[in-house]
């Protein structure tokens, strides 16, 4: 497995064998130039589809969870303070200012204490509960960060980008889940998205530190930020769940940050059946078979429930 970093333009490594080169074509690692068409959005044929699967993936991303009000920070008016995710979420920008970017995470996690996730999580974790007990299974693959998919009730879950509640401290590497609200004192009361809200400009040594073992370094966020590698058993599993993977549907994610970008071509190139549930179309859309127009809660329940052709359980 090559090093896979996580960004806006295309990586290989050992998923990376389909290429878009535009004008509605792809390119295949044999250099073979494919053509796509206008995908479809007939229900009833992804239905059945649905009926023979064995091992589902579903790959989501920010969408679901805005549909839950969980902000992006990404697009217009996608902004934090002056600052999209982009901005904040590399080690540039912690080693830079580790006070602006731990308010920045405080104002996520307290945002995810308010939200609930939607029909489109719900139908998921319902249909893989159902899917396990007559021997078929259901993966989610999510870039998201906010545990939605888990307070659902699903189950196997791969976190491509990491966890909004566990940390990692940067002398020892000790990671552990954290739900302190606020995580610390100091961070009380601070991560105003407001333009006009001032910096905290919190003292380095106020914010979150380690106490595994009397370390006392300074705390950061367990996800992957721009410019940082995937775990590499994160990217193992996930590519053991693709390789055997015969259904895919690909929930609210933009189809523009890399490596996640790139599973949904590449199944789609081996045959696989994939279904993209998104209010708009990505640059994935006419690589894929199915597309369909709207929020994931109105799709997903109708899409994901019980066929008729379905084992008795």
């Amino acid at each position: 497995m090559l090093r896979v970093v996580v960004g806006r333009v295309s990586v290989q490594s050992s998923l990376s064998r389909v290429y878009r080169v535009g004008g509605g074509r792809v390119v295949n690692m044999m250099g073979q130039t494919q053509s796509t068409g206008r995908p479809s959005s007939d229900l009833a044929a992804f239905r059945e589809h649905f009926a023979k699967a064995q091992n589902i993936v579903v790959l989501s991303g920010a969408g679901i969870s805005a549909e839950s009000g969980v902000p992006t920070f990404r697009g217009a008016g996608g902004f934090w303070r002056r600052w999209q995710a982009q901005d904040l979420a590399t080690p540039e920008a912690f080693r830079a200012n580790p006070s602006l970017v731990w308010e920045f995470y405080h104002y996520r996690r307290e945002v995810m204490l308010t939200k609930l996730p939607n029909a489109g999580h719900m139908a998921i974790a319902e249909c893989e509960e159902r899917l396990v007990k007559q021997g078929r299974s259901l993966v989610v693959i999510t870039q998201n960060i906010d545990e939605l998919h888990k307070r659902a009730g699903s189950k196997n879950i791969i976190e491509l980008h990491g966890n909004l509640f566990r940390t990692r401290c940067t002398r020892c590497g000790h990671v552990e889940e954290n739900r302190k609200s606020p995580i610390v004192l100091s961070l009380a009361g601070k991560g105003a998205p407001d333009p006009d809200a001032q910096d905290a400009r919190i003292p380095e040594e106020d914010l979150p530190r380690c106490d595994h073992g009397g370390c006392g370094g300074l705390l950061r966020p367990h996800v992957v930020w721009f410019g940082e590698s995937l775990d590499p058993d994160v990217l193992t599993r996930t590519d053991q769940e693709l390789d055997k993977c015969d259904l895919c549907l690909v929930v609210g994610t933009s189809s523009v940050v890399y490596p996640a970008a790139m599973y949904a071509p590449m199944l789609a190139s081996r045959g696989i059946p994939v279904a993209e549930f998104n209010i708009e179309e990505t640059p994935a859309t006419h690589q894929l078979g199915f597309h369909f127009h709207g929020p994931s809660g109105e799709w997903l329940p109708k899409a994901l429930a019980p066929h008729q052709d379905e084992k008795n359980t």
